[in-house]
Protein backbone atom coordinates (compact mmCIF):
# COMPACT_ATOMS: atom_id res chain seq x y z
CA UNK A 1 0.00 0.00 0.00
CA UNK A 2 1.48 3.41 -0.99
CA UNK A 3 2.02 6.30 1.41
CA UNK A 4 -0.24 9.36 1.43
CA UNK A 5 0.98 12.95 1.72
CA UNK A 6 -1.19 15.39 3.64
CA UNK A 7 -1.92 19.00 2.73
CA UNK A 8 0.73 21.40 4.14
CA UNK A 9 -1.70 23.31 6.36
CA UNK A 10 1.04 23.80 9.01
CA UNK A 11 4.83 23.41 9.23
CA UNK A 12 4.37 20.09 11.07
CA UNK A 13 2.22 18.65 8.29
CA UNK A 14 4.40 19.86 5.41
CA UNK A 15 6.70 16.80 5.41
CA UNK A 16 4.21 14.42 7.03
CA UNK A 17 3.31 11.12 5.34
CA UNK A 18 0.80 8.55 6.54
CA UNK A 19 0.07 4.95 5.61
CA UNK A 20 -2.73 4.24 3.16
CA UNK A 21 -5.38 2.19 4.97
CA UNK A 22 -7.69 1.85 1.95
CA UNK A 23 -7.20 -1.92 1.58
CA UNK A 24 -7.94 -2.67 5.25
CA UNK A 25 -11.23 -3.55 6.93
CA UNK A 26 -12.71 -0.68 8.96
CA UNK A 27 -14.70 -2.87 11.38
CA UNK A 28 -13.95 -3.30 15.07
CA UNK A 29 -11.49 -6.12 15.86
CA UNK A 30 -12.81 -9.57 16.76
CA UNK A 31 -14.02 -9.18 20.36
CA UNK A 32 -13.04 -12.69 21.50
CA UNK A 33 -9.49 -12.13 20.25
CA UNK A 34 -8.90 -8.78 21.98
CA UNK A 35 -8.09 -7.69 25.52
CA UNK A 36 -7.20 -4.52 27.38
CA UNK A 37 -3.58 -3.40 27.29
CA UNK A 38 -2.16 -1.78 30.40
CA UNK A 39 0.53 0.83 29.85
CA UNK A 40 3.57 0.44 32.10
CA UNK A 41 5.41 3.48 30.65
CA UNK A 42 8.86 1.91 31.00
CA UNK A 43 8.48 1.17 34.71
CA UNK A 44 9.37 -1.99 36.64
CA UNK A 45 7.06 -3.75 39.08
CA UNK A 46 8.47 -1.46 41.79
CA UNK A 47 7.37 1.62 39.86
CA UNK A 48 10.95 2.68 39.03
CA UNK A 49 11.70 3.94 35.51
CA UNK A 50 13.87 1.27 33.88
CA UNK A 51 13.35 2.38 30.25
CA UNK A 52 13.51 6.12 29.70
CA UNK A 53 11.43 8.26 27.32
CA UNK A 54 8.24 6.21 27.45
CA UNK A 55 4.80 7.37 28.56
CA UNK A 56 1.46 8.70 27.39
CA UNK A 57 0.15 7.65 24.01
CA UNK A 58 -3.23 6.62 22.71
CA UNK A 59 -5.23 3.87 24.37
CA UNK A 60 -4.95 0.49 22.60
CA UNK A 61 -6.70 -2.86 22.42
CA UNK A 62 -4.35 -5.83 22.25
CA UNK A 63 -5.04 -8.31 19.42
CA UNK A 64 -4.14 -11.90 20.29
CA UNK A 65 -1.96 -13.12 17.39
CA UNK A 66 -1.47 -16.84 16.77
CA UNK A 67 2.29 -17.07 16.16
CA UNK A 68 2.27 -20.90 16.30
CA UNK A 69 -0.74 -22.13 14.25
CA UNK A 70 0.46 -25.71 14.87
CA UNK A 71 -2.71 -26.74 16.73
CA UNK A 72 -4.60 -26.17 13.45
CA UNK A 73 -2.50 -28.51 11.33
CA UNK A 74 -4.28 -29.56 8.17
CA UNK A 75 -7.30 -27.31 8.86
CA UNK A 76 -7.69 -24.75 6.05
CA UNK A 77 -8.24 -21.15 7.09
CA UNK A 78 -9.84 -18.49 4.93
CA UNK A 79 -8.84 -14.82 5.14
CA UNK A 80 -11.95 -12.95 6.29
CA UNK A 81 -10.33 -9.52 6.61
CA UNK A 82 -7.05 -7.63 6.65
CA UNK A 83 -6.82 -5.27 9.63
CA UNK A 84 -4.66 -2.59 11.23
CA UNK A 85 -2.94 -3.44 14.52
CA UNK A 86 -1.68 -0.47 16.61
CA UNK A 87 0.63 -2.78 18.60
CA UNK A 88 2.87 -3.76 15.65
CA UNK A 89 4.17 -2.37 12.37
CA UNK A 90 2.76 -5.21 10.24
CA UNK A 91 -0.85 -5.78 9.19
CA UNK A 92 -2.83 -8.73 10.56
CA UNK A 93 -5.29 -11.11 8.93
CA UNK A 94 -8.40 -12.61 10.53
CA UNK A 95 -8.70 -16.30 9.64
CA UNK A 96 -11.97 -18.25 9.65
CA UNK A 97 -11.05 -21.93 9.95
CA UNK A 98 -13.11 -24.72 8.44
CA UNK A 99 -13.90 -26.04 11.95
CA UNK A 100 -15.48 -22.71 12.94
CA UNK A 101 -12.57 -21.27 14.94
CA UNK A 102 -11.22 -17.75 14.38
CA UNK A 103 -7.60 -16.61 14.76
CA UNK A 104 -5.39 -13.64 13.90
CA UNK A 105 -2.12 -14.16 12.01
CA UNK A 106 0.60 -11.84 10.73
CA UNK A 107 -0.39 -10.95 7.17
CA UNK A 108 2.24 -11.49 4.45
CA UNK A 109 2.61 -9.13 1.50
CA UNK A 110 0.25 -10.19 -1.31
CA UNK A 111 -2.34 -11.97 0.86
CA UNK A 112 -5.92 -11.09 -0.11
CA UNK A 113 -9.36 -11.50 1.44
CA UNK A 114 -10.74 -14.92 0.48
CA UNK A 115 -7.34 -16.61 0.16
CA UNK A 116 -6.87 -20.03 1.77
CA UNK A 117 -3.90 -20.68 4.06
CA UNK A 118 -2.95 -23.81 5.94
CA UNK A 119 -0.37 -24.96 8.49
CA UNK A 120 1.12 -28.45 8.42
CA UNK A 121 4.35 -30.40 8.69
CA UNK A 122 4.47 -30.46 4.91
CA UNK A 123 2.10 -28.49 2.73
CA UNK A 124 1.95 -26.48 -0.49
CA UNK A 125 4.67 -23.81 -0.83
CA UNK A 126 2.39 -20.80 -1.04
CA UNK A 127 2.27 -17.31 0.54
CA UNK A 128 0.78 -17.54 4.04
CA UNK A 129 1.23 -21.30 4.45
CA UNK A 130 3.25 -22.49 7.45
CA UNK A 131 5.40 -25.62 7.59
CA UNK A 132 8.62 -27.12 8.92
CA UNK A 133 11.89 -25.76 7.57
CA UNK A 134 12.99 -29.17 6.29
CA UNK A 135 10.20 -29.14 3.69
CA UNK A 136 10.72 -25.53 2.48
CA UNK A 137 12.85 -25.34 -0.71
CA UNK A 138 16.11 -23.37 -0.54
CA UNK A 139 15.96 -19.76 -1.68
CA UNK A 140 12.42 -19.07 -0.46
CA UNK A 141 11.52 -16.00 1.60
CA UNK A 142 10.16 -16.82 5.05
CA UNK A 143 8.92 -14.88 8.10
CA UNK A 144 7.54 -15.51 11.63
CA UNK A 145 10.46 -17.87 12.18
CA UNK A 146 10.54 -20.25 15.12
CA UNK A 147 13.95 -20.35 16.85
CA UNK A 148 13.11 -23.05 19.42
CA UNK A 149 10.96 -26.07 18.55
CA UNK A 150 7.37 -25.57 19.71
CA UNK A 151 7.90 -22.01 20.98
CA UNK A 152 6.09 -20.25 18.14
CA UNK A 153 7.40 -17.62 15.77
CA UNK A 154 9.64 -15.10 17.51
CA UNK A 155 11.85 -13.68 14.72
CA UNK A 156 11.29 -11.83 11.43
CA UNK A 157 7.93 -10.32 12.41
CA UNK A 158 8.31 -6.60 11.71
CA UNK A 159 6.87 -4.83 8.65
CA UNK A 160 8.52 -5.54 5.30
CA UNK A 161 11.06 -8.03 6.65
CA UNK A 162 11.86 -11.54 5.47
CA UNK A 163 14.58 -14.13 5.96
CA UNK A 164 15.96 -16.47 3.30
CA UNK A 165 16.48 -20.20 3.65
CA UNK A 166 19.99 -20.53 2.17
CA UNK A 167 20.47 -24.27 2.61
CA UNK A 168 20.35 -27.15 5.07
CA UNK A 169 22.21 -30.15 6.42
CA UNK A 170 21.05 -33.25 8.35
CA UNK A 171 19.77 -31.35 11.38
CA UNK A 172 19.90 -27.60 10.76
CA UNK A 173 18.69 -25.14 8.17
CA UNK A 174 20.90 -22.17 7.29
CA UNK A 175 18.95 -18.90 7.45
CA UNK A 176 20.03 -15.45 6.31
CA UNK A 177 18.28 -13.02 8.68
CA UNK A 178 17.12 -9.50 7.73
CA UNK A 179 20.11 -8.06 9.64
CA UNK A 180 22.55 -9.94 7.39
CA UNK A 181 23.37 -12.49 10.11
CA UNK A 182 23.54 -16.09 8.90
CA UNK A 183 22.54 -18.64 11.54
CA UNK A 184 21.53 -22.29 11.84
CA UNK A 185 18.01 -23.19 12.96
CA UNK A 186 16.69 -26.70 13.66
CA UNK A 187 14.81 -28.14 10.68
CA UNK A 188 11.95 -29.15 12.99
CA UNK A 189 11.12 -25.46 13.54
CA UNK A 190 8.23 -23.86 11.67
CA UNK A 191 8.23 -20.79 9.42
CA UNK A 192 5.67 -19.04 7.22
CA UNK A 193 6.18 -18.51 3.49
CA UNK A 194 6.36 -14.91 2.27
CA UNK A 195 7.39 -11.41 3.35
CA UNK A 196 5.75 -9.46 6.17
CA UNK A 197 3.16 -6.93 4.97
CA UNK A 198 3.35 -3.10 5.04
CA UNK A 199 6.86 -2.68 3.56
CA UNK A 200 6.44 1.13 3.33
CA UNK A 201 6.37 1.43 7.13
CA UNK A 202 10.03 2.47 7.32
CA UNK A 203 9.42 5.32 4.83
CA UNK A 204 6.80 7.10 6.95
CA UNK A 205 7.76 10.67 7.91
CA UNK A 206 6.44 11.50 11.38
CA UNK A 207 6.33 15.23 10.58
CA UNK A 208 5.85 16.66 14.07
CA UNK A 209 6.78 15.90 17.68
CA UNK A 210 3.16 15.50 18.77
CA UNK A 211 2.71 12.49 16.55
CA UNK A 212 5.45 10.69 18.47
CA UNK A 213 3.62 11.52 21.70
CA UNK A 214 0.54 9.74 20.32
CA UNK A 215 2.77 6.65 19.95
CA UNK A 216 3.85 6.83 23.60
CA UNK A 217 7.32 8.27 22.94
CA UNK A 218 8.53 11.11 25.16
CA UNK A 219 11.18 13.72 24.23
CA UNK A 220 14.89 12.98 24.31
CA UNK A 221 17.25 15.46 25.99
CA UNK A 222 20.96 15.38 25.09
CA UNK A 223 23.36 14.72 27.94
CA UNK A 224 25.40 17.82 26.99
CA UNK A 225 22.32 19.93 27.74
CA UNK A 226 22.09 18.59 31.31
CA UNK A 227 23.91 19.63 34.46
CA UNK A 228 27.13 17.86 35.42
CA UNK A 229 25.33 16.11 38.29
CA UNK A 230 22.83 14.52 35.87
CA UNK A 231 25.07 13.24 33.06
CA UNK A 232 28.82 12.75 32.32
CA UNK A 233 28.36 15.00 29.24
CA UNK A 234 26.68 17.75 31.27
CA UNK A 235 27.99 21.03 32.63
CA UNK A 236 30.19 23.61 30.95
CA UNK A 237 29.25 26.75 29.10
CA UNK A 238 26.29 26.49 26.77
CA UNK A 239 25.83 23.72 24.23
CA UNK A 240 29.53 22.85 24.00
CA UNK A 241 31.39 19.61 23.27
CA UNK A 242 31.19 16.73 25.77
CA UNK A 243 34.87 17.06 26.74
CA UNK A 244 35.51 13.29 26.83
CA UNK A 245 37.52 10.90 24.67
CA UNK A 246 34.51 8.60 24.30
CA UNK A 247 30.77 9.20 24.79
CA UNK A 248 29.34 7.85 28.05
CA UNK A 249 25.97 6.63 29.22
CA UNK A 250 24.25 8.49 32.08
CA UNK A 251 25.81 5.87 34.38
CA UNK A 252 29.40 6.45 33.23
CA UNK A 253 29.84 3.44 30.95
CA UNK A 254 31.08 3.64 27.35
CA UNK A 255 28.20 4.33 24.97
CA UNK A 256 29.74 3.35 21.61
CA UNK A 257 31.76 0.40 20.34
CA UNK A 258 30.96 -1.90 23.25
CA UNK A 259 29.72 -5.44 22.71
CA UNK A 260 26.42 -5.99 24.49
CA UNK A 261 25.82 -9.64 23.61
CA UNK A 262 26.70 -12.08 26.39
CA UNK A 263 29.79 -14.14 25.35
CA UNK A 264 28.46 -17.41 26.82
CA UNK A 265 25.02 -17.25 25.20
CA UNK A 266 23.96 -20.76 24.13
CA UNK A 267 22.73 -19.72 20.69
CA UNK A 268 26.05 -18.05 19.77
CA UNK A 269 27.38 -21.40 18.51
CA UNK A 270 24.59 -21.46 15.89
CA UNK A 271 25.70 -18.19 14.26
CA UNK A 272 27.57 -18.90 11.01
CA UNK A 273 28.24 -15.26 10.09
CA UNK A 274 27.80 -12.28 12.37
CA UNK A 275 25.54 -9.42 11.26
CA UNK A 276 28.45 -6.95 11.50
CA UNK A 277 30.32 -8.93 8.79
CA UNK A 278 28.13 -7.35 6.11
CA UNK A 279 28.86 -3.82 7.36
CA UNK A 280 32.63 -4.40 7.54
CA UNK A 281 32.60 -5.72 3.98
CA UNK A 282 31.27 -2.38 2.70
Amino acid sequence: MPLKKVKPTSPGRRQMTIADFSGLDKKRPEKRLTSGKKRISGRSRDGQITIRRRGGGHKRLYRDIDFKRTDKQGVPGFVASLEYDPNRSARIALLHYADGDKRYMLAPEGLKVGDEVVCGERTKVKIGNRMKLKYIPSGYKIYNLEIGVGRGGSSVRSAGTSATLVGSDEKYGVIEMPSGEVRRVLLECYATIGTVSNPEHSLISIGKAGRNRWLGKRPKVLGKSMNAVDHPHGGGEGHGPIGLKAPKTPWGKKALGVKTRKPKKNSTRLIVRNRSHKKRKR
